[in-house]
């Protein structure tokens, strides 16, 4: 896709918040036909900023008003993507993304609605509510990439897409759980943590005695995990890209932190999806 002037310079702008704040993402854009990439960069720079609003604010009503701000944008009934995103490039290169291939509003709607879950401290419910939770966070994006990249075989990739937002949300859980704790916040199952001996206070004070809880939510992205992998193989090779990162962040969920080969490894996940 070539665009010119304003248009471009946000699909660029999109590009560089997406190469900083999301390797899983950027890298996994090479893998998507070249036609379709300003769209996936557009979708995941909204995806980047949105989900990183509980870093940038102290009280959850300016979050909420972000959030709000966002559904006012994409709902806006200017005729151009400039106008309707009020200056902001990633809402002008949404915007278009969003009217160029048809992508439902009211899934993103849902997004930001899930979203307000993580201006708050009410703990987490049951597997049930994190699936969900999951479900209109990490799964819609995957999915939305996939209607990017090939409308026609998006459907097929539903299944895959919902297990892999479950997964990758479950590994992401894991990996900011100190950060969620400063906020003292927890996305942890409630079910979850109870069959560990646990309840929200004590996944709260961290250290070992959380080990078992962290374990099980290990085992819980790991059985998320082996369901979307075992669709892949069945689907079209134009929407797999859209896929990667979540299957690589469940993939990474028992590593505490990133090793210096992270990128390599990362490489080579991808490569060998494509091509399964």
């Amino acid at each position: 896709m070539t665009q010119d002037g304003p248009r471009s310079a946000a699909y660029a702008e999109c590009e560089r918040i997406v190469q900083d704040g999301d390797p899983d993402r950027a890298v996994s854009v090479g893998f998507a036909a070249e036609d379709r990439r300003d769209g996936l960069w557009a979708l995941y720079a909204f995806a980047h900023e949105t989900a990183a609003i509980p870093n940038h604010v102290s009280q959850p009503l300016p979050g909420e008003i972000r959030l709000q701000w966002w559904r006012d944008r994409l709902t806006a009934s200017d005729a151009e993507p400039e106008a309707a995103g009020q200056g902001s490039p990633v809402a002008t290169a949404l915007i278009e993304t969003v009217r160029r291939y048809d992508l439902p509003v009211d899934a993103f709607e849902r997004y930001l609605d899930a979203r307000i879950f993580d201006l708050y401290s009410d703990p987490m419910g049951d597997r049930r509510e994190f699936e969900a939770y999951a479900g209109e966070t990490q799964s819609a994006i995957v999915m939305l990439s996939a209607m990017i990249l090939d409308r026609s075989a998006a459907p097929a990739a539903a299944e895959a897409a919902g297990h892999a937002g479950v997964a990758a949300g479950a590994a992401l859980v894991l990996r900011d759980a100190d950060r969620h704790r400063a906020r003292h916040q927890v996305f942890v199952p409630a079910d979850i943590l109870g069959a560990t001996g646990l309840d929200a206070s004590g996944w709260l004070n961290g250290g070992p005695p959380t080990e078992p809880a962290r374990q099980a939510m290990i085992a819980f992205a790991q059985d998320h995990l082996t369901k979307a992998d075992a669709q892949i193989g069945r689907l079209a090779t134009s929407v797999r890209p859209a896929l990667l990162p979540a299957l690589y962040a469940a993939h990474r969920v028992t590593r505490k932190t990133p090793s210096a080969t992270e990128p390599l490894r990362r490489l080579w996940f991808y490569w060998r999806t494509m091509r399964r």
